[in-house]
């Protein structure tokens, strides 16, 4: 039985065949709708997006992007369909732990939130919703994968099979990969720094409250957060999971827009926030951002501290993972003895190009079982902190073998098979589901030839 094209899809279909999305400027067309998906556009904005990211990754294509994108975001479609379906969703803290991490990853290597935002040509608030929607996506599909794929497993026979019809070159090539044990110190912030920090935002509450002067005028002047400043401290609409807890409390519940709230301390430093909308769980607010200025004195001093606990792990008086416990103010390892964890992983195991510069290009002279020296380093709340690395193992780049990489090699086997029931899936749901293409982008080798029918 013919699927029944709704409403909605009509309307796409009609604006796909008749129009393009314009902006006359120049009677140059900016965008266009070029491929319909069940009831889902995909615009030729979105395929640049994508390519943009991939070109900053440092993601090479095999074959024309124009033809891969899109064909990649379509299947991504196919799978928030089924998602839809089975009701497979994620929290919002799953979500924003991810944009976090991506967001200060961008920022420690492009440099600083203004050369991302130019590199980008976005705000970045812009930037942070658009990573927000994307890692959502992006996260209910891997659980609509797990879910399609179920559980899966091979023998250590299954594993030797496999690898037995490997020909001498085609065996695979294991990277170097290390374990890094950290701890990590923050700079001694000064009492007086920070009472000047306070009396500061609470002299601009007394110059907003009385009229004086506008939030947003002392935004644009005096806040730190570069990416909302330029635009007077505004943020845009966000949910109480998008927001850190503290900031979240005290702006959902505020009431008054002409009120400027308490002064409120989070891990980026103090904030006094004024509300500008609510719309149902989501709320748009102003703040004002001020960070306390860590004195070089006082990095110097954190370095001597961590130089001398480390002297002392050398002496043995103590293990480096029992100063870690004890001494290490970073939350990720101080419970972990200092062993750093690889979130993309979800082991310990870390390529080089994995690891924060700084740590890496340390880690990179050590020998196994080394100390280093304490450095300066840029943590994921962009704070600058003090740190000493230990190398807790190191295992070269090397071809594989069932001895040493059985875990690798059996993850492949499995990677294998859980591809061949993805793209079994995938073909089966492109019979049933609805899809047009722009006659400009059909000209492709397509890896799913079934979407042009």
């Amino acid at each position: 039985m013919k699927k029944l094209v709704n409403f909605k899809t009509l309307i796409l279909l009609f604006v796909l065949c008749t129009t393009q999305v314009k902006v006359y400027a120049q009677d140059n067309v900016i965008d266009e709708v070029v491929w319909i998906v069940g009831d889902d556009a995909i615009l030729k904005s979105d395929i640049e997006e994508e390519r943009l990211n991939a070109q900053y990754n440092g993601v090479k294509f095999d074959g024309d992007p124009y033809c891969i994108i899109p064909e990649q975001i379509a299947i991504q479609k196919l799978y928030l369909h089924q998602a839809a379906i089975d009701s497979v969703e994620v929290t919002d803290s799953e979500v924003m732990q991810q944009v976090e991490w991506q967001v200060n990853n961008y920022i420690r290597q492009i440099g600083s939130k203004e050369k991302m935002e130019e590199y980008f040509n976005k705000t970045f608030t812009q930037i942070r919703e658009t990573m927000r929607e994307s890692t959502r996506d992006g996260l209910i599909v891997q659980k609509m994968q797990k879910k399609l794929v179920g559980e899966i497993k091979v023998t250590p026979a299954e594993v030797r099979k496999y690898f037995s019809e490997f020909s001498k070159d085609s065996v695979p090539y294991i990277p170097t990969q290390v374990e890094v044990e950290i701890i990590t110190q923050q700079p001694k912030i000064p009492v007086s720094e920070i009472e000047d920090v306070k009396k500061r935002l609470r002299e601009y509450s007394d110059r907003i409250t009385s009229g004086d002067t506008p939030f947003s005028s002392l935004a644009i002047l005096y806040s730190e957060d570069p990416g909302s400043a330029r635009r007077g401290g505004e943020l845009g609409f966000m949910g109480k999971g998008e927001l850190l807890p503290e900031f979240a409390t005290v702006a959902f519940n505020l009431q008054d827009p002409k009120k400027v709230s308490k002064i409120v301390e989070t891990e980026y430093g103090f904030h006094i926030i004024q509300l500008i909308e609510k719309r149902g769980d989501r709320i748009n607010c102003r703040h004002i951002l001020l960070k306390p200025k860590v004195a070089d004195k006082d990095i110097q001093a954190s370095i001597g501290r961590l130089d001398s606990v480390a002297n002392d792990i050398r002496k043995q008086k103590f293990t480096f993972e029992q100063a870690a416990s004890v001494v290490s103010q970073d939350k990720e390892t101080r419970n972990n003895n200092g062993l750093m964890p690889n979130l993309k992983t979800n082991t310990s195991r870390f390529e080089m190009d994995q690891l924060p510069q700084e740590v890496a290009k340390t880690v990179d002279k050590l020998n196994v079982g080394e100390i280093s020296k304490a450095f300066t380093m840029v943590n994921d709340k962009g704070k600058e902190v003090c740190a000493v690395v230990k190398l807790k193992s190191r295992i070269d780049g090397h071809k594989a073998t069932m001895t040493e990489d059985y875990q690798n090699l059996k993850e492949i086997v499995l990677n294998k098979l859980r591809a061949q029931k993805l793209d079994h899936w995938i073909r089966e749901k492109q019979k049933n589901t609805y899809v047009r293409i722009n006659d400009n982008w059909k000209k492709c080798d397509f890896k799913y030839p079934g979407w042009i029918k």
